[in-house]
């Protein structure tokens, strides 16, 4: 098979406890990748989740970074891009967004559609990624399945078609029904859910399906199957590409039932790496030049060396390690020397990649999350969102002679882009004023200063919501003091020193905005 056609590069989305790290695990465990699957509530004789490499997320038993996964499967190279699925929200989760070709939504089939799946599912339609969805957890008493796929519908507009259908409900769940195959998957339980489950496949008249169900659960399910075979929808690939169709698979990643049926069905529906806009028009995968773009930086994934990784999607021609390439952020000729694949914390030597994966390059300091790398210069990409912060926070470092540990790590915390660093004119403390998306990541700016770096340091309030970008003109009429600002509202500037400036309630914002029209804010930084 053709190097990009067999490539699928995807992310897992979903509300925080749904089972995502569980389902990456088991992804994992039927691709051959992990003999024994560890479970995201790790105890203490069990091993620890591969794609949680932080210790904090050991800990919580929660996602904070986003991990890169790569395995085979049937012919096929699977790249596993395992999303952040804390409550609190971060841009971490949406740029690896951008950096896939389809996504796979979990959803606890107890709860059905919840907050955080909602907002990831819009960053997903936005980009017309193709959904494919595994309801989790049928093992567990959840919701009737008709129910679940008419929320599917009703809230997110997506047409649901049911690749297969469960049997049973619970403790009485059994197996699946396939209905592209129709073939019934019957499952058996394995210890802890650490191998491959065992499985019977029966046709639908076979007495053995009437032996595994009570009778109600098999009255149930002869009935609803009934049901879907009369709707006569037809299975419509062009759609499912189309980001308006979502097949849906049952299932229980803890037990591991049902997750091979769902990876077949991935690898064979799933489309392969495709073409991305660029500055010059459209880049097929098949063009010869090398480009690519750094989605995500992460520091210190290695502890005992102070290293930075930046991830790269590869998007056309071959990538090769030692290869000369322009970095489209200062025009410069750059050497990709040591080139990675990463496993967790584990890591491997690239010497080759293809378009839709995922490169972890070590050592590059200028490299910046947004920058195209690329044989070709005319290729520029602009792949990245970006989102005004929502939370603020001053840093204060409590013990002065660890000034410069201090300042160092959060020089190299910053470079990852999940928190930003605010200057405040005139501000009523001396302490770096911190920005993010979400209040989580200060907690783990804080953790990692500790951990990586040997440093304490304690938070404080700041009384600001919403900051304002500035342009020149803007700028220089309000450090003139020829407006009066109002209370609380202050100006500053970023890390990279544009003018910005500080409101503290939306109603400061607006009565700002009403009363200075001339003056122009916006939600975002220039680009540049």
């Amino acid at each position: 098979m053709d190097e990009i056609k067999r490539r699928r590069t995807f992310a897992i989305i979903s509300h925080p406890d749904a089972g995502k790290t569980t389902l990456t695990e088991k992804m994992l465990l039927y691709g051959g990748a992990l003999h024994l699957a560890g479970t995201v509530t790790a105890r203490k004789n069990q091993r620890a989740t591969a794609s949680d490499w932080m210790e904090l997320e050991k800990k919580r038993g929660i996602s904070i970074s986003s991990t890169v996964l790569q395995f085979d499967y049937a012919g096929y190279k699977i790249n596993l891009l395992d999303t952040p699925g804390h409550r609190d929200f971060s841009e971490d989760t949406y740029r690896v967004l951008t950096a896939v070709d389809a996504a796979v939504m979990v959803i606890d089939a107890g709860k059905g559609i919840e907050a955080q799946t909602l907002k990831l599912f819009e960053v997903c339609r936005r980009r017309h990624i193709p959904i494919f969805t595994f309801m989790n957890k049928m093992d567990r008493p959840s919701r009737e399945p008709l129910e679940l796929i008419d929320e599917l519908e009703k809230v997110l507009g997506l047409k649901p078609f049911p690749v297969n259908w469960p049997m049973g409900n619970g403790p009485d769940f059994r197996g699946v029904y396939d209905r592209m195959t129709r073939q019934a998957h019957l499952f058996e339980r394995t210890p802890g859910g650490a191998y491959k489950a065992g499985v019977e496949t029966a046709s639908l008249e076979d007495p053995l399906i009437k032996e595994k169900l009570d009778s109600v659960s098999y009255r149930n399910f002869i009935e609803e199957v009934g049901m879907l075979e009369l709707a006569g929808t037809a299975y419509d690939q062009e759609a499912v590409l189309a980001g308006e169709v979502t097949p849906i698979y049952f299932g229980s990643a803890v037990n591991n039932f049902g997750i091979q049926l769902m990876l077949d069905g991935f690898v064979e529906h799933a489309a392969p790496p495709g073409p991305r806009d660029a500055s010059i028009g459209s880049v097929t995968p098949e063009n010869p030049a090398f480009s690519g773009f750094i989605f995500k930086i992460q520091g210190n994934m290695n502890p005992r060396h102070r290293d930075k990784v930046a991830f790269i999607r590869v998007c056309s021609g071959r990538f090769t390690r030692d290869m000369t390439v322009t970095h489209m952020g200062d025009g410069r000729k750059v050497r990709l020397s040591n080139s990675n694949k990463l496993f967790g914390q584990e890591r491997e030597t690239v010497d080759e990649a293809w378009p839709g994966d995922i490169v972890g390059i070590v050592g590059h300091q200028d490299f910046k999350i947004g920058d195209t790398l690329t044989e070709n210069p005319a290729i520029v990409y602009d792949e990245i969102p970006r989102f005004p912060p929502e939370c603020f926070t001053y840093l204060v470092n409590p013990v002065p002679s660890k000034f410069k540990p201090f300042k160092t790590g959060l020089e190299q915390l910053m470079l990852e882009g999940v928190v930003q660093q605010f200057h405040v004119k005139d501000a009523p403390s001396s302490s770096p004023l911190l920005a993010a998306v979400g209040p989580l990541q200060f907690e783990v700016t804080q953790y990692r200063l500790e951990e990586e770096y040997g440093v304490k340091s304690a938070l404080e309030p700041a009384p600001w919501q919403f900051v304002r970008w500035l342009d020149q003109e803007g700028s220089a009429r309000l450090n003139s003091g020829a407006v009066h600002l109002g209370e609380n509202v202050r100006l500053g500037e970023d890390s990279a020193e544009n003018p910005v400036i500080f409101f503290p309630t939306p109603w400061a914002l607006k009565y700002f905005s009403d009363t200075n029209k001339e003056i122009k804010l916006f939600e975002l930084p220039p680009r540049g």
